[in-house]
């Protein structure tokens, strides 16, 4: 059974850092691209960035570019996103997610996709 499991949300001041872990176990083919959603209140879904686990390439948003830095541990299936220089516009709940191709998270396609982990709250203080 397809599951994923993320943890390393917190609170911190803006300016400071976070990194979240993704791990993924159970799933048929590793060719996925795996990455993470955030959705603040009141607002949709977004895809913030992902990473394909064939290739290595990866996606950011360009509201996290620069700043955010997703990598991945193909031994360990899991995936880490390295959260730098937090501003408090990042508070969200941050889910990690699995999707065949990158355009599911560049074009924020969260309605197809079907795994989710169980999220994990970032909320950053100013």
């Amino acid at each position: 059974e397809e599951q994923l499991a993320e943890s390393g949300g917190g609170l911190v001041q803006a300016g400071g850092s976070l990194r979240l872990s993704c791990a993924a176990s159970g799933f048929t083919f590793d060719d996925y691209v795996i990455g993470w959603f955030r959705q603040a209140p009141g607002k949709e879904r977004e895809g913030i960035s992902c990473i394909s686990k064939s290739d290595g390439v990866a996606y950011y948003a360009d509201s996290v570019k620069g700043r955010f830095t997703i990598s991945s541990d193909n031994a360990k299936n899991t995936v880490y996103l390295q959260m730098n220089s937090l501003k408090p516009e990042d508070t969200a709940i941050y889910y990690c997610a699995t999707a065949p191709t990158l355009t599911y998270f560049s074009g924020s396609f969260y309605q197809l996709i079907d795994y989710w982990g169980q999220g994990t709250q970032v909320t950053v203080s100013s």
